[in-house]
Formats: C-alpha cells, sequence, structure tokens
C-alpha cells in the first residue's frame, strides 16, 4: 500500500425490511449517493442489506432470488452514476442451485468480486445451516491500493477467517453484519472484534 495513498470509507445504517427489495434498494440508493458526495472512495453496507434480515423460509422460495435479482440489477446499473464508488453489497443468492449468504462487490456497473459467508450459525435465534451453502475461500478487493478483506458476521467472530482472508494479502477487514436485538450485545461484539484485530495487527470496519 502506498502510504501517501487515503480510502474514505462509508458503513451504511439503515433498517431493511424482509422482503421489502424496492424499499431496501431506495436506501441503499440514497446511501451511495451520499457516500459518492461525501468524496468516499468506498460503501459498506450490512449484512443481507438488499433482501432484509432474517428472510428465514422466504430464502426457500425461488421467487424471493428472483426478485433481489431484479433490484441487484437496477442497483448494478445505478452504480454506473458514481464510478469511483466500490459498493459492497449484502444479498441473498443462488448460484448453481446453491444459496449462499453473499457480499457482492460493485464498481461502475461491474460486478468485481463476490464472498459467500463461511460461518453459518445454528445456535440461539440461528439456523443459517438450513438455507444457506457455506463458501470456502477468502475475498480481498484492492481500492486505491488498500488491500481489503471481506467478512460476514460470524465470520469474525471465528478467527481463522479474518486470518486466511490477511494470509491472502488483507490489509485491513469489512465486516457486513446484522443479527436480532438483544440486550448487552454490542459490548460481546466490540470485545470479540478487538479480540481479533488486536491478534491480526489490522483494523476491521463493520456495517450493522
Amino acid at each position: 500500500m502506498n502510504p501517501r495513498s487515503r480510502v474514505r470509507i462509508a458503513a451504511v445504517q439503515c433498517n431493511p425490511v424482509v422482503g421489502d427489495f424496492e424499499g431496501n434498494l431506495s436506501q441503499l440508493l440514497a446511501s451511495a449517493s451520499a457516500a459518492n458526495q461525501a468524496g468516499a472512495d468506498l460503501l459498506l453496507t450490512p449484512e443481507l442489506a438488499l433482501a432484509g434480515y432474517p428472510p428465514e423460509d422466504l430464502l426457500l422460495r425461488p421467487a424471493f432470488y428472483r426478485s433481489g435479482e431484479l433490484a441487484f440489477g437496477r442497483l448494478l446499473q445505478a452504480s454506473q452514476a458514481w464510478p469511483d464508488l466500490v459498493l459492497v453489497v449484502g444479498q441473498a443468492v443462488e448460484r448453481a442451485g446453491q444459496r449462499h449468504n453473499a457480499a457482492t462487490i460493485v464498481r461502475d456497473g461491474q460486478v468485481i468480486a463476490e464472498y459467500f459467508k463461511q460461518e453459518l450459525p445454528n445456535y440461539d435465534v440461528f439456523d443459517e445451516q438450513r438455507y444457506f451453502t457455506p463458501g470456502g475461500r477468502s475475498c480481498v478487493v484492492e481500492v486505491k491500493g488498500l488491500r481489503l478483506g471481506v467478512l460476514i458476521c460470524e465470520d469474525f467472530w471465528r478467527a481463522e477467517v479474518p486470518a486466511q482472508a490477511q494470509a491472502d494479502g488483507a490489509q485491513l477487514m469489512l465486516a457486513l453484519n446484522a443479527s436480532p436485538y438483544h440486550l448487552d450485545k454490542q459490548p460481546l461484539r466490540l470485545e470479540t472484534a478487538r479480540a481479533h484485530v488486536c491478534a491480526l495487527g489490522c483494523s476491521m470496519i463493520a456495517a450493522n
């Protein structure tokens, strides 16, 4: 990384509604426009920001993915208005007959990378193993000379996933996050993130 380079990262704090692709897309487009006007180089959205969280059994319906694809197509087209802004978009996708909790990385109307969540929680209120197939590889993208590793929620609760991203060249971690609310979760989340980034010696930015 060039020590003189600076990457400006915007993190979306929005309130997507499950299955409301039109409304969720509008939130993301407004956030992208604002981030671009503020001079951001990258916009990080929450986990499943386009679909809403948690979709539960809607994830078993093919029509749900078709609606998501249509909304994402509109986002992809709109991104041409911000050619210098990289978007990291949380969405549910179906690839080769398998469903994934994904982060799709977009620049100027093109998909430049896609990451599938590796660690699927299956405890308490979480049952992602019912719906998704886990990914098997890290994702590192470069923005203005800075190499960014992409994580999705549970990934950063497991030390080995960010460690692998770092081994693949990541200098900073981006984490898409979404969880049902419960008391005192934020201090635990911060404690976990702090432990991992300290062990790795790199920083992490999260959108939740």
